[in-house]
């Protein structure tokens, strides 16, 4: 058990916040079975599974299985993923919203306003195009502009309602609540692939020797990604002595932390989109040109894996340079009076951080091309392919870093607590509190 967190049942909060987390999913899961109105859905699953291998599949991936059953919530919370990279983006690259991310509290606010609003209108302009889509091939019940309106209405209902319990989740819940209902998706589709892959074994395309080696593998990669998302590289920060009022503070030695996989699951999910983009055209008819190109680039191949492994390294970088700007950084510690020993302040400052930057942002890029390619070709040797999506790559990304962070974040409520707890009793009046440890970063009562 990992210190802390036995103890979160004992505490009224956290209890609250947990359980108020798990009602939310609950509602969040339930919503994946209503079906979209006027859509024939048996029909449309027929089609789903031939298209399991575009980019409908991971977009049914990350929805939980909500695009496979075209429920209300079958766009899931893909649109409002894509509306705040936009909007981050524009934020480094437009003088308006860059100037209001500056504004503090208020400024952020109204960026969340602009970024829910946007998402409402791109999730009705996919669930247009989806329903005229689907109205064309024949898979709706009942024809016309007012099916069109209102399953289009439907679908943006759907995921705004996703966007206000991933808020929710956020303010009273456990977590980041937007990833903890990508999380919940991905963890509800897990078992369904481990149970039809015990199928394969009870007909014999499996043998138990090679499911014993699958879940080994699995339980690996697992193992590896929490070791590499644990790594930080902390660049020694020294801050001089200052006068604060009528008091001199002592000089103090900080660290900047930077993580090896800065950019996070971004650089996957960018890729994968980008590959199977022209497969999904193809799929709907898109012509020669994307035939052609399903033969040139089949999953799994060498051609292919270089052109992943390429967009995962370019996506790496382009995203890290995004979120991380060393000359704010070097700009910032001037101002401060901070500075990097044995480095002037100012560019040298700069020009160390992109170094550094630079060098971790290519063995996290390596670090995700492993990770997404490996586990592929490991499990479809095996002869167990469907373990690719949910036990490899972007899915167990996703799983591991949002556990992670929840137990972080619930280890910080536990020692919140315990600081309060210690310093609201004065002295004399502690009774058997026993020692107060400093273990790992963390306070931990004995």
């Amino acid at each position: 058990m990992i210190p802390g967190v036995s103890d979160a049942a004992k505490i009224p909060e956290l209890r609250r916040r947990v359980l108020f987390t798990l009602g939310m999913l609950i509602v969040y899961r339930v919503g994946i079975f209503v079906p979209t109105p006027g859509i024939d859905a048996a029909k449309f699953r027929s089609l789903f599974e031939q298209s399991a291998s575009t980019l409908f599949g991971m977009v049914n991936m990350f929805s939980g299985g909500a695009l496979e059953n075209f429920s209300i919530f079958a766009l899931g919370i893909m649109p409002y993923i894509s509306v705040s990279i936009i909007i981050q983006l524009l934020t480094t690259t437009w003088k308006p919203l860059e100037e209001l991310s500056k504004e503090g509290d208020a400024g952020r606010r109204t960026i969340t306003k602009y970024t829910r609003w946007g998402t409402v209108v791109l999730a009705f302009a996919q669930g247009t195009a989806i329903s005229y889509g689907l109205q064309q091939q024949g898979f709706a019940a009942e024809s016309g502009m007012f099916f069109i309106i209102k399953s289009a209405v439907t679908l943006a209902a759907g995921t705004a309602f996703i966007m206000w319990l991933g808020e929710q989740i956020t303010e009273f819940g456990i977590g980041n609540g937007i990833s903890m209902i990508i999380c919940a998706g991905i963890i509800a589709r897990m078992p369904a692939t481990l149970l039809m892959t015990f199928d394969l074994m009870g007909t014999g395309e499996v043998t138990p020797f090679t499911m014993l080696l699958l879940l080994g593998f699995g339980a690996a990669i697992v193992t590896f990604i929490v070791f590499v998302e644990r790594i930080q590289r902390r660049i020694p920060v020294q801050y001089p002595k200052r006068a604060m009022g009528k008091r001199m503070t002592q000089a103090a030695t900080q660290h900047m932390p930077l993580k090896l996989n800065i950019s996070g699951v971004i650089p996957p999910i960018f890729a994968s989109a980008l590959m199977l983009f022209p497969a999904t055209l193809a799929q709907l008819g898109g012509g020669k040109f994307f035939e052609g190109y399903l033969r040139l680039l089949n999953r799994g191949e060498l051609f292919y894996n270089l052109i992943y492994g390429g967009l995962i390294i370019f996506f790496a970088y382009f995203y890290t340079a995004m979120i991380f700007d060393p000359q704010q950084i070097s700009d910032n510690l001037k101002k401060n009076g901070g500075f990097i020993p044995s480095i002037r302040p100012g560019k040298d400052t700069s020009d160390f951080l992109s170094r550094v930057l630079s060098r971790l942002t290519l063995w996290g890029g390596l670090y995700l091309c492993f990770i997404c390619i490996v586990p592929q070709l490991v499990y479809a040797r095996l002869g167990a392919a469907s373990f690719t999506y949910f036990f490899g790559g972007t899915a167990v990304l996703i799983v591991v870093g949002v556990v992670m962070d929840t137990i972080s974040q619930i280890e910080t409520h536990i020692v919140a607590r315990n600081y309060d707890s210690f310093m609201s009793k004065g002295p004399g009046k502690i009774r058997g509190m026993g020692r107060a440890t400093q273990m790992g970063g963390r306070l931990i009562r004995r």
